[in-house]
């Protein structure tokens, strides 16, 4: 009974795995990785302090963008320590509530960057479909309750997937196998039933990311119908460049998310090096790759971004 005890109990250390079968190029590795964070947080960094700074960018566009720029940076931060400590130090243990904790915040701030695009589908909806009453549909409080809601739905729908955890024996080898705590990575080393815990987790998702890209593809459906009603050619062109980034952004989220459910679901032959690698980058590409989305596609948040840059050079 008292091993038992042991295999519950919150002093259990996992380890952590960096890329199996490369762990000798383990600090060469840590060079793009490493390249990948600084640009992640220089990057979303930049885009908050330009929408807060400039007044021009005080509308409900940017206000989504912020929300996406702060996810971003809150899901860099979540695996930077793990990642990096493993590749530059062999920094493998990680105790059972920092894994738990750690765990949280990636499926937390995943979750909400699945939102918050679902919310930013919704405003370009409404500024094509609607644009006399734009303004007065997404105002300022309008914006602050979906933000609110946003962190309460993660929260609520995240917390018993992650507290469910607890209850499991973990008597099995303690080698996880990725650089930060993935969830059905944990549930592997119990030794006891994890139905529970796969119909929780599995219902988490589908009720989020899962329910948040149907409701995306819908308004998108209802943009193309609005935007082909216009008469114009040129006009429908114009309308519809200002979802390219959007559009975009979507496809940087949810397509390395796919990636990964197919090779852990159908690629057991494949190396373990790339089942890690993938699980990886997975998670820095969406913040890596909107900073530059929105500062290459939107012409408002590229002119900021020059104007704040050069101001800079001139202070120098």
């Amino acid at each position: 009974m008292s091993a038992l005890q042991n295999t519950t109990s919150p002093s259990i250390i996992f380890l952590l795995t960096g890329v199996p079968g490369l762990e000798a190029f383990h600090t060469w590795i840590s060079i793009p990785f490493c390249l990948l964070y600084i640009t992640a947080l220089l990057g979303n960094s930049l885009i908050l302090f330009i929408i807060i700074t400039q007044p021009s960018l005080h509308e409900p566009m940017y206000y989504f963008l912020s929300m996406l720029s702060t996810t971003d940076l809150g899901l860099s931060i979540s695996t930077l320590a793990t990642m990096l400590g493993i590749f530059w130090f062999n920094a493998r243990e990680i105790s059972f509530n920092a894994c738990l904790s750690q765990m949280f915040f990636i499926k937390f701030f995943t979750v909400m960057e699945s939102s918050v695009l679902l919310t930013m589908a919704f405003d370009r909806f409404v500024a094509i479909s609607n644009p006399l009453r734009y303004a007065t549909i997404l105002t300022d409080y309008r914006i602050a309750q979906i933000g609110v809601a946003i962190v309460i739905r993660g929260t609520l729908m995240l917390t018993p997937m992650v507290a469910l955890l607890k209850r499991l024996s973990y008597c099995r080898s303690h080698v996880l196998h990725h650089s930060y705590c993935y969830h059905p990575d944990v549930m592997k080393l119990s030794c006891t039933d994890t139905r529970i815990n796969s119909a929780v987790g599995l219902m988490a998702m589908v009720s989020t990311v899962g329910v948040d890209s149907v409701l995306i593809l819908l308004s998108y459906v209802l943009i193309i119908k609005t935007v082909l009603s216009i008469a114009s050619s040129e006009e429908r062109k114009k309308t519809f460049s200002t979802c390219i980034s959007h559009i975009v952004a979507v496809a940087v989220f949810y397509i390395p998310l796919i990636s990964l459910s197919f090779v852990h679901r159908f690629g057991k032959r494949a190396p373990a090096y790339v089942h890690t690698l993938i699980a990886n980058t997975y998670l820095l590409i969406p913040p890596v790759m909107n900073p530059i989305i929105y500062s290459v596609k939107t012409k408002q948040i590229r002119r900021a971004v020059i104007k704040v840059l050069c101001y800079k050079e001139t202070k120098l």
